[in-house]
């Protein structure tokens, strides 16, 4: 947990921070131009530690605590892999309801979830937060990747609370994402120097340069423990850690 001090000075760091982040169109531009990489389902998310894994291991857990699954919300779907691999493992055919900043990914993503359930398939294009999405209406809730981009503590309490609302009682967000450390030694240690050190075994060093500069561009991550923290004020109930891996960690919340 932090300390008052500590909290203070993380939010006037992060509030600082968020003035200086990319715009929601400037991020949408990047995703517009990346739909190939994203529509993979082994290699599109080279940069985050376990992708593969953990997306199985989510719709694993998914398909098995929802046999009657019908209504899906992803949220920052990109190209739709979390979706197809849980179609590939469920028996229903549940109503899929995709929403992202971009077009090509919407697109992508609808043409393949289509092709694998003969149920609804939503396309919402913008920001979930703004979308008029009906509330009590879902039995999972999919939010990989997406949340790092929201921004001051408000923004992010705003944004669980209609998590929350949107949800059926007894229906789950599942989520995995960038994680910040709670203390500057241990973000330099995990973040700087093993994260670092892994994307530049993945390619070099410039790449790592790369990939932290558009972090630090277009993202606003916080700790896992105040995500957690957070999920718990906001009504949800058994939340648990699925998963971490330095500076990456999956985790769920039932309503």
């Amino acid at each position: 947990m932090y300390s008052s001090k500590q909290s203070a000075h993380l939010r006037s760091k992060n509030y600082y921070l968020a003035m200086k982040k990319a715009t929601l169109q400037e991020i949408e531009t990047r995703f517009d131009k990346d739909v190939e990489r994203f529509s993979n389902l082994d290699t599109g998310q080279a940069t985050t530690l376990d992708a593969v894994w953990n997306m199985e291991l989510i719709t694993d857990a998914i398909s098995s605590l929802y046999p009657n699954l019908e209504q899906v919300l992803d949220i920052g779907c990109g190209a739709g892999n979390y979706d197809v691999k849980l179609l590939q493992k469920v028996s229903t055919n549940p109503a899929i309801t995709l929403v992202d900043l971009s077009w090509p990914m919407l697109d992508r993503a609808k043409a393949r979830v289509g092709a694998l359930t003969n149920g609804v398939v939503h396309q919402i294009k913008g920001d979930f937060r703004e979308a008029n999405l009906s509330e009590g209406k879902f039995d999972v809730i999919i939010a990989t990747a997406v949340l790092h981009h929201l921004r001051d503590d408000q923004d992010w309490e705003n944004a669980f609370r209609k998590l929350f609302r949107l949800l059926k009682k007894g229906g789950s967000v599942w989520i995995f994402d960038l994680i910040e450390q709670n203390s500057a030694p241990l973000q330099q240690l995990i973040y700087r120097e093993k994260y670092g050190a892994y994307l530049t075994n993945l390619q070099n060093e410039t790449y790592r340069d790369h990939v932290f500069a558009y972090i630090e561009h277009e993202d606003t991550p916080r700790p896992l423990v105040y995500q957690l923290d957070l999920l718990a004020k906001v009504g949800f109930r058994d939340i648990d850690v699925l998963h971490k891996n330095l500076c990456f960690a999956s985790f769920v919340a039932f309503k």
